[in-house]
């Protein structure tokens, strides 16, 4: 067989295998770690979009509707041309009815103070206690664009026009 040459062998055991993707290339984004005892902002998973935030102090959220703002103890400093998006975590939303009340509350570039977090419970009856430490929310980094507003006359036409919230039916 010719130097470089593959055997047919070869290749059929490599037909229907792909290479996994290169993973994509790290946005650099600086922190300030306001509590030395809490870790940074990290991705449970591989492949995770949300970044968890963690709470900076003890709360109790009452019942029906209790919130508070919960400090994360970071601040960020985000690059110009993105922005953060602070997203609910959805195991706890599932199993105590706590989400984030902004949802997504936004970070914008230029802010340097400490993330907060808001959070509302649910749940009508039972009280939900944020322990310092805990995992309240993630952290989306993403790139956002900036618009020029032109004012015009008119708009251009299309099939949805003037329809708006329940207009495509239930």
């Amino acid at each position: 067989m010719p130097p470089g040459a593959q055997s047919r062998i070869d290749l059929v055991s490599n037909v229907g295998r792909r290479r996994a993707p290169e993973p994509p290339e790290s946005l650099s984004v600086a922190v300030v770690r306001l509590d030395p005892d809490l870790p940074l902002p990290g991705y449970a998973r591989s492949g995770d979009a949300g970044a968890d935030l963690v709470a900076r102090i003890d709360v109790t959220l009452a019942p029906n509707g209790g919130r508070a703002m919960v400090p994360t103890g970071i601040a960020l400093a985000i690059p110009e041309g993105c922005a953060g998006f602070v997203q609910p975590r959805s195991g706890l939303a599932l199993r105590h009815g706590v989400t984030c009340l902004n949802s997504p509350g936004l970070i914008d570039s230029g802010y340097r103070d400490e993330l907060a977090v808001v959070l509302v419970n649910t749940d009508p009856e039972s009280p939900y206690h944020v322990h310092r430490g805990d995992r309240i929310a993630q952290l989306v980094i993403q790139r956002v664009e900036t618009a020029a507003f032109v004012e015009v006359d008119g708009l251009p036409e299309t099939d949805r026009g003037l329809g708006g919230f329940g207009s495509t039916g239930r």
